[in-house]
């Protein structure tokens, strides 16, 4: 019999959610990034094994300190993934634990479904000695079917070992999806991730966090795919950041996004980029539902 399930990966920002989603499915889903925030939708991605169909959803960080409508939302979703969900995949950086870990302990605390701990990032512990001990530390939070070491970045431990854990708690079924569906992401919200990527890896600290895509026009033939896009910023001081001098920001930024467009879709594509200021967006509730952030859909 084959095996069928939802999995939500969560965790506080950066700790390599979507590396890990990225690494498991072995191909790009998810962007990815250094800078915290990276995330702002719930990812959905397929997993299709012969034996087993395991639909993962990464999920934005858990942060705090922040009470802006866009960063409401994103917390929103995180703990709305604690729920009706088969297995829960709680990632932590190594032995950090801090508020946002607690939580996420805290909206776990009753609940009835299976949740193992993966440490990440464990290619960085320099004396290998100490990772028994941070292991022993991290069972003391709360009970954890299973505890996996893992470097995502570095392929240690991933997705071989986790399958062989994730088969273990899957509850048996028949596939949901199709055995060559991969996501339901649209083509619009992919591109438009990828240009916010090469955004936000070229950017100063703040800026990124104040960046937003909106596709207006994609248009395809057999041998080109055309998209006009506008980055959108929430302050007059941002534009000139966001163009460079001369124009050469929004040049990198376009540049390597239409390489990467041209690579997923093994198509030429022509890109045009505009961007436009829309006065503090991040804490606008109707503005940030259009561009797809709802807050209503993931009340309570």
């Amino acid at each position: 019999m084959s095996k069928f399930g939802f999995i939500s990966i969560v965790g506080k920002t950066n700790v390599g959610k979507s590396t890990l989603l990225n690494k498991i499915l072995e191909r790009k889903l998810a962007i990815t990034s250094r800078k915290p925030q990276t995330t702002r939708n719930r990812i959905l991605g397929a997993w299709n094994h012969e034996d087993m169909q395991a639909i993962f959803l990464d999920t934005p960080g858990v942060h705090t300190g922040h009470k802006k409508a866009l960063n409401k939302y994103m917390n929103q979703v995180a703990m709305h993934s604690l729920k009706n969900v088969d297995l829960i995949l709680f990632i932590v950086d190594r032995d950090r634990w801090g508020e946002e870990e607690e939580r996420i302990i805290k909206q776990l605390s009753g609940s009835k479904i299976p949740v193992i701990l993966v440490i990440n990032k464990i290619d960085r512990i320099k004396n290998k000695e100490d990772l028994l001990p941070t292991i022993e530390k991290l069972k003391e939070k709360f009970y954890f079917e299973e505890i996996i070491p893992i470097s995502a970045l570095k392929n240690k431990n991933t997705p071989k070992e986790l399958y062989e854990v994730i088969n273990n708690y899957l509850p048996y079924g028949k596939p949901h999806y199709e055995e060559d569906f991969v996501t339901d992401l649209s083509r619009e919200f992919f591109i438009s991730e990828i240009i916010r990527e090469k955004a936000i890896n070229r950017l100063g600290d703040e800026l990124p966090y104040s960046i937003s895509i909106i596709i207006d026009a994609l248009k395809e033939d057999k041998k080109l795919l055309s998209i006009s896009a506008t980055i959108y910023v929430d302050s007059k001081s941002h534009k000139p950041i966001l163009l460079g001098k001369k124009g050469d920001m929004m040049k990198s930024i376009g540049t390597a996004a239409r390489k990467e467009i041209q690579f997923e879709y093994d198509k030429k594509v022509f890109l045009e980029l505009w961007v436009k200021v829309k006065k503090k967006w991040t804490d606008d509730v109707n503005w940030i539902s259009q561009l797809g952030y709802d807050l209503k859909k993931y009340e309570n």
